[in-house]
């Protein structure tokens, strides 16, 4: 079947947003708008990204389906208020960066955080009894204490994980391993030290990104739009926008602890303030 708007979309500059912490529920819907981007033939796409990082996994997946889809259109990375960890790997799946100066950014390594409730639960009563297959099958249990053998096996996979970071980000700035290594410690810093570093190509607002990707593309900067992909908002919002913003900020806590719990003892790329 032949799409009847495809020479509107020709036309026009796809956009997809990435905001909040990167999980299962970004991954897909990024996954999804990434490919309707493809089906729809946009000529470019201005990727806003908002996002502290997330989990490994589906920020990697995410990447590497922008990289695929470079191959055939152009991609713009506009870095908002901030793009640290996870949200820098997904930028480096565009082939330009744009930042405003004060956004923060970097934070390019991997964290792993377990919880250990052992005295807690002394004073409680309570105790459990664990029959296991082999003496790491309960790593990062949270009523007791690390030992060093189960340290070093997570030091070893923290490791693994920031090289592939590292390299990622050598690879798709030109930049030299070492190099990237120099300021991949976790440290944050803004937009205008990013530029400087080669993490970005720009300092600019998302504007200043939209019109560049229109003339990368040969649009006019002037009279080019910005079609969002976006997902399809829930009956209740649609019909009463107002009850969107009342419950906005119980939402966005109850998403972040949802977020939290789940990834409790997995190895993110996350900035966590």
């Amino acid at each position: 079947m032949v799409w009847p708007f495809k020479p509107k979309f020709k036309k026009q500059i796809a956009r997809i947003e990435i905001t909040g912490a990167i999980a299962g529920a970004t991954r897909k819907r990024v996954l999804e708008a990434l490919k309707t981007v493809e089906e729809k033939k946009f000529p470019a796409l201005l990727l806003r990204i908002d996002s502290p990082g997330g989990t490994v996994g589906d920020s990697q997946e995410i990447y590497s389906a922008l990289k695929r889809l470079r191959e055939k259109i152009k991609i713009v990375a506009s870095f908002g208020n901030i793009s640290a960890s996870g949200g820098v790997y997904i930028g480096m799946g565009a082939e330009h960066i744009m930042a405003n100066p004060g956004t923060i950014t970097g934070s390019i390594g991997v964290i792993l955080r377990g919880n250990n409730l052992e005295r807690l639960l002394e004073k409680i009563g309570v105790s459990f009894k664990v029959i296991k297959s082999g003496p790491y099958k309960d790593i990062l249990a949270f009523d007791r204490e690390l030992t060093q053998p189960e340290a070093h096996i997570l030091q070893e996979l923290i490791d693994t994980s920031y090289q592939q970071f590292v390299q990622t980000v050598a690879d798709a700035r030109s930049l030299a391993v070492e190099t990237v290594r120099s300021f991949a410690d976790g440290r944050i810093f803004t937009g205008q030290q990013a530029l400087e570093l080669g993490i970005v190509d720009r300092l600019g607002t998302e504007e200043d990104a939209r019109r560049w990707t229109a003339e990368l593309v040969g649009l006019d900067p002037e009279k080019t739009l910005c079609h969002t992909l976006e997902e399809r908002k829930p009956l209740l919002s649609r019909v009463l926008p107002g009850s969107r913003q009342v419950s906005s900020g119980i939402r966005s806590g109850i998403d972040w602890l949802e977020f939290e719990m789940s990834t409790s003892g997995l190895p993110l790329w996350l900035y966590r303030p």
